[in-house]
């Protein structure tokens, strides 16, 4: 409280924003990581706020999701820490599924966030030892508010907002219709239209699997290499395959394995414009963060010509798309599956624990905890295993000070009401 009265008396707390001392941490997002965080640490009896911007918790997956996606890794390690999927959960959930699943979570947990709050800066201030997070409302009342606390966990995610590229003539000469991945909903309104998926991704390979599936005409860029490999081997899901062969071998030859498999499964992919990267799978995941593409059933619609493979983009015209080879394709539809990136640079005033990528600086598994009570959750590129990982080691870390502090205060008030007595 000493540290509150001196926040209060700085120059520059006259802002008229409301005022919320926060005894706990706050906790910046919604989503899995989010929430997995507020749970253990309801499990440690530590009290938080969770501010998140949407009206609903996962908007990621409720709002920005197409229809038919389904977890691309098996249920047991996407589950959230303190709750596994239920029983009758197919090995990959579906949408719904993990929807209900995340909401189920919360209200086991009692999570309640403060919905439409959207944080405009977070900044450490020094006189105080606190946090100050500054929010406007994103619902018709347009109110802001000014929360004060020890510790801010950051759990916006990685793919907070859309990556939408700069290609020449998209926006000032094609008519038809664009739209980033994260609106597309299903292929059946596209049934018979031509559209162009730009990026070879696991979004870009599902939607263009998807508009096949709806007798569209589907063409995907693809610019650079890519490392596909199948889900599963023989009823084993790929990535188990691979976390089973990274105890006991090389990370080398562990890519090498998983590349025989790739290519005893799936062919040589080379002559359907399909280039592997130098470095293998599993290198380039831990080295640049990039997943592999796990084949759920795009690779057959690229072999029987559903999905044609283009080169790189020249530029668009008033209906058609010049490729850098010099053909020319009549076009409908552009769906840009061009990613996510993290938003935290926009919003967060701290330069030691985040890079300008908006990811930590440290690698995993040391990314997860900043100074001056500042965490994050979810940024480790390991999908919902890691942010579980984070979820666990914040909630024990903050939890440990705050049983700390919580015996001393109460050794404190036993003192004080003896001294009371004795003088009586």
């Amino acid at each position: 409280m000493e540290n509150m009265f001196r926040l209060m008396g700085s120059e520059d707390f006259s802002d008229r924003r409301r005022c919320i001392w926060v005894n706990g941490p706050v906790i910046v997002g919604a989503g899995p990581s989010g929430l997995a965080t507020a749970a253990c640490l309801r499990e440690q009896d530590v009290p938080f706020v969770v501010l998140e911007r949407a009206d609903c918790i996962a908007s990621l997956w409720q709002k920005r999701t197409y229809d038919r996606i389904k977890l691309h890794l098996p249920k047991k390690v996407c589950q959230l820490p303190k709750m596994p999927f239920p029983e009758d959960y197919p090995e990959y959930p579906t949408k719904r599924q993990f929807i209900d699943y995340l909401e189920s979570y919360a209200n086991k947990f009692e999570i309640t966030p403060q919905f439409n709050e959207c944080v405009q800066s977070a900044r450490y201030d020094e006189t105080s030892g606190l946090w100050r997070i500054k929010t406007s409302s994103s619902s018709s009342s347009g109110s802001e508010m000014e929360y004060i606390c020890r510790w801010l966990v950051v759990a916006t995610g990685e793919n907070a907002e859309k990556v939408v590229p700069e290609i020449d003539g998209l926006k000032t000469e094609f008519d038809g219709e664009v739209i980033h991945s994260c609106e597309y909903k299903s292929g059946e309104k596209y049934r018979g239209k031509s559209v162009l998926v730009v990026g070879c991704g696991n979004s870009g390979m599902e939607v263009s699997l998807d508009l096949a599936n709806h007798n569209a005409n589907a063409s995907m860029v693809v610019r650079s290499s890519v490392h596909v490999l199948p889900r599963e081997v023989l009823g084993k899901s790929s990535f188990e395959i691979s976390m089973m062969l990274m105890k006991w071998f090389p990370l080398w030859l562990v890519d090498k394995i998983l590349l025989i498999l790739a290519w005893l499964i799936l062919g040589n992919l080379t002559k359907y414009g399909l280039k592997r990267p130098k470095m293998g799978p599993m290198e380039l995941k831990v080295v640049t963060g990039k997943t592999p593409v796990l084949d759920i059933g795009a690779m057959e619609k690229i072999k029987s010509g559903e999905v044609e493979i283009v080169p790189g983009i020249r530029r668009f015209t008033r209906s058609q798309v010049e490729l850098v080879d010099g053909q020319r394709l009549d076009l409908d539809v552009v769906v840009l599956a061009t990613g996510y990136r993290s938003n935290v640079p926009s919003w967060l005033q701290e330069n030691d624990m985040f890079s300008k990528n908006g990811f930590p600086k440290s690698p995993f598994p040391n990314a997860w905890k900043g100074k001056s009570g500042l965490y994050a959750a979810g940024f480790t590129r390991k999908g919902l295993a890691g942010a579980s990982a984070d979820a666990v080691n914040i909630a024990q870390d903050i939890g440990n000070v705050w049983r700390e502090e919580t015996k001393r205060q109460k050794m404190r008030t036993r003192v004080g009401h003896r001294r009371c007595i004795s003088v009586a």
